[in-house]
């Protein structure tokens, strides 16, 4: 497989079609459809929260930040789903490719919800233990 390397550019997209027709080619489109996934939970807001400052620190402009970060937001937003859904068809192709059943988008579908809930969970840690802040009613300890 590997031999066709040096043969040119037709010969690497070959190979770099047998890898991701193995299982292991599967695993890493999973792989990056996860990462993608976080970076739509934990990277956009971050981003385009940071990025809102930005702007609400150069013009003095609340409006403008918030105009700033929602637009932003909702772009990337777009520009990921967009990707993921990709990635998910790559993989359903790959699956197909190797005689193996079309599983539709439960994987993407799974992938998501399983990188929301560890989203959600890290950040109530982070906010209950570690911020400092006092998740409940002023006089109220725990």
């Amino acid at each position: 497989m590997w031999a066709g390397l040096a043969a040119g550019p037709a010969s690497i997209l070959n190979c770099v079609r047998a890898v991701l027709r193995t299982g292991t080619g599967g695993m890493l489109v999973i792989l990056i459809m996860l990462i993608g996934s976080f970076g739509l939970w934990v990277g956009t807001p971050l981003l385009w929260l940071w990025v809102g400052s930005q702007v609400q620190g150069a013009t003095a402009s609340l409006g403008a930040a918030f105009a700033a970060a929602f637009a932003g937001a909702v772009a990337t937003v777009i520009l990921l789903a967009s990707i993921l859904a990709k990635l998910s068809e790559v993989y359903r192709g790959n699956r197909r490719a190797r005689g193996l059943a079309d599983t539709g988008h439960g994987v993407l579908e799974g992938v998501l919800v399983v990188s929301a809930g560890l989203t959600v969970v890290a950040f109530l840690i982070w906010f209950l233990l570690l911020s400092g802040a006092n998740p409940v009613p002023i006089d109220i300890t725990l």
